[in-house]
């Protein structure tokens, strides 16, 4: 199983990003780590809830007896328990720190079932068709979870970087989010209403002054601490502050410096023609241009090329007529190592004073970035 789960929840730009790839480390003796997977054997006792964690008492109609059912971790997508059903039953039993994500699934295969899962005494009635939508009761995150997700449901697409929408649609998207978040300081939830509100808006001051609001238990979850992670990081890019100046050949040799654009709104588009998902974003980088050129706005990219022919072969067949500089030194490229570039494509919005504004503004997130600012 791929640990790709809690990228599924919390950063789907990153299931289309080409990633840098890095030698394997070496495995030796000492490093290495046995996962033990709890299997419990079918049985038509139900067993007793733990004092301080959850039972989960599960029922599918039309599977069989010996049929597999997995539950898989939420954040890592790594099997944690398997038993097998015995005249239509299951249970797991065990403990969870605090309430997240946890994944079921027949011989831990689509479609799944998503929980969130609490120390609770957890009911869960399904149909061999219909496991996805099992009817859920006795969990309060779960309940929590339900109502977020059918109160943003019309939002979905958009909350997932997906498609080109209208100003006064996202910033509808942004308000049902915040009023979730307001109204649920204490939900386990809140957190991935607040990444996905992030998603939204691109703004890094209301991501840490909505994390700062949680109440100290959910802080301590999966997900506030991936939150916590990315304003960390966004302290450490700098944001609102100064962004290096540097400076590269164009397609003619010619060299060109961030600072040169100095008094305009600049996209800093780390991408390459070699990227598919780069390309596939593309239309919406020249979207976002032809729309914005005229008010103060302009894109510089930076290639991770190492031909200059493909380079320039991608720019004419994208379309895209802003300035192009490359060193043509692919992952080494000296402007994405500066900035610590792992993954493309990335991007960063500098504002006319040379500050940074914006990072990995991804399809309808940048043109309502910057309709904001650009008045």
């Amino acid at each position: 199983m791929k640990r790709i789960f809690l990228f599924i929840f919390f950063i789907p730009a990153l299931a289309h990003a080409q990633v840098k790839k890095t030698q394997p480390k070496a495995v030796t003796k000492t490093s290495v780590k046995k996962t033990v997977v709890a299997k419990k054997a079918a049985t038509d006792t139900i067993p007793a809830k733990p004092a301080d964690g959850y039972l989960i008492k599960g029922s599918i109609k039309g599977q069989p007896d010996g049929a597999l059912i997995k539950m898989l971790n939420g954040s890592k997508g790594e099997e944690e328990q398997s038993t097998v059903l015995k005249n239509g039953k299951f249970y797991f039993t065990g403990k969870t720190t605090t309430p997240d994500f946890k994944f079921f699934g027949v011989n831990g295969q689509p479609p799944y079932l998503i929980v969130f899962l609490d120390n609770s005494e957890v009911s869960i009635t399904a149909n061999k068709d219909s496991l996805a939508t099992a009817e859920v009761k006795g969990s309060a995150s779960q309940k929590d979870f339900v109502e977020f997700t059918n109160t943003t449901k019309p939002y979905e697409n958009l909350m997932m970087g997906q498609g080109r929408f209208d100003v006064a649609f996202m910033d509808q998207g942004a308000r049902v989010l915040e009023d979730f978040i307001n109204t649920h300081k204490n939900s386990f939830v809140t957190p991935l209403a607040i990444y996905r509100h992030n998603m939204i808006t691109g703004d890094y001051v209301k991501l840490e002054e909505m994390y700062n609001s949680l109440a100290a238990p959910v802080k301590a979850s999966t997900i506030s601490n991936y939150l916590a992670q990315l304003i960390q990081k966004d302290k450490e890019s700098a944001y609102g502050k100064p962004v290096a100046d540097f400076t590269q050949p164009d397609t003619s040799g010619k060299n060109i410096s961030l600072s040169s654009f100095k008094g305009k709104y600049v996209l800093i588009d780390f991408w390459a023609s070699w990227c598919g998902p780069c390309r596939a974003e593309n239309p919406n980088v020249v979207n976002t241009f032809s729309k914005f050129k005229d008010k103060n706005f302009t894109v510089l990219s930076v290639s991770l090329d190492r031909a200059k022919q493909p380079w320039i072969d991608a720019i004419a067949a994208d379309n895209l007529t802003w300035t192009h500089v490359s060193d043509l030194k692919f992952w080494n490229n000296a402007v994405a190592m500066q900035f610590g570039i792992q993954n493309i494509p990335q991007n960063l919005l500098v504002d006319p004073e040379g500050n940074l504004v914006g990072k990995n503004l991804r399809g309808a997130a940048l043109e309502y970035r910057l309709s904001k600012v650009l008045k």
